[in-house]
């Protein structure tokens, strides 16, 4: 017989890193990963939010630490996982959810902001996975790796100007299904959630300027996402019940993705 349902998504006695994980879609995550039983290492680059976020999964009864440092340069990188198998001794899943945006017709993008989301949003997913996979998971042979992409990855727009922005989630879909292939025999599996509209500090001036109402109008669901709506997915891909899935792109959009995928 199978094991029992409840025990194929716990993950008492796992660690798990999570990166961005200060606020918003990271923070919602590491609050799933905790009440499923892992213990949570955050990491974003501004202490005091770590500290608010830490307090915050603490009183939900999660043990929970944080390192600030910025992922998009590659000694930080190392010392944020040099720090959590110190504290924690192996890292089991790592969420790759820090990243920027930046907002700009592609005729006027300025180069520097293209750099700047190119290297938060890509350049530190292959910094963080290379590092964790060196450290703990290849030696253990096994891991799970979660990275945070966007429907904005899926297709374009024609009202919302992210040249940067879709380029590079565009480059973590690829990136989660070629390290999956390359992974896999390790035993590491790697798949992405592509959130839709989210409330969050990223995504507040595109919800300024549309309003909520009319993009829920543009999800068959009429609605768009919540504090609840990427855990599940999040904890399918972290535990037990998800090891035999690797190299997926979960969209989390209220079906955005499924009606515009037409044209």
């Amino acid at each position: 017989m199978g094991t029992p349902i409840q025990r194929l998504f716990d993950l008492t006695g796992k660690n798990a890193l999570v990166t961005g994980g200060s606020r918003g879609l990271g923070l919602q995550i590491a609050e799933a990963l905790g009440e499923a039983g892992a213990k949570i290492m955050l990491t974003s680059r501004k202490a005091s939010d770590l500290e608010e976020a830490a307090a915050h999964l603490q009183q939900r009864g999660i043990d929970a630490r944080w390192v600030a440092a910025d992922a998009s340069d590659p000694a930080q990188v190392q010392k944020v996982v040099d720090e959590t198998m110190q504290r924690l001794g192996r890292i089991d899943i790592l969420v790759n959810n820090a990243g920027a945006t930046w907002g700009a017709p592609a005729e006027d993008h300025p180069l520097e902001a293209w750099d700047k989301v190119m290297n938060l949003n890509v350049r530190s997913i292959f910094l963080f996975s290379q590092a964790v996979a060196r450290a703990s998971m290849i030696p253990h042979g096994g891991g799970r790796i979660i990275n945070v992409a966007s429907i904005a990855g899926l297709a374009g727009s024609t009202d919302v100007k992210f040249i940067a922005y879709g380029t590079s989630k565009g480059a973590v879909v690829n990136f989660t299904r070629t390290l999956a292939a390359e992974w896999g025999p390790k035993g590491i599996t790697v798949n992405a959630l592509a959130p839709g509209f989210f409330p969050s500090k990223m995504t507040k001036g595109i919800l300024a300027t549309f309003g909520a109402e009319n993009l829920a109008k543009a999800a068959p669901l009429r609605r768009i996402g919540d504090d609840d709506d990427l855990k599940g997915a999040a904890l399918l891909f972290a535990s037990a019940a998800g090891k035999h899935i690797t190299g997926q792109i979960l969209a989390v959009d209220g079906g955005v993705s499924c009606a515009h995928s037409g044209g």
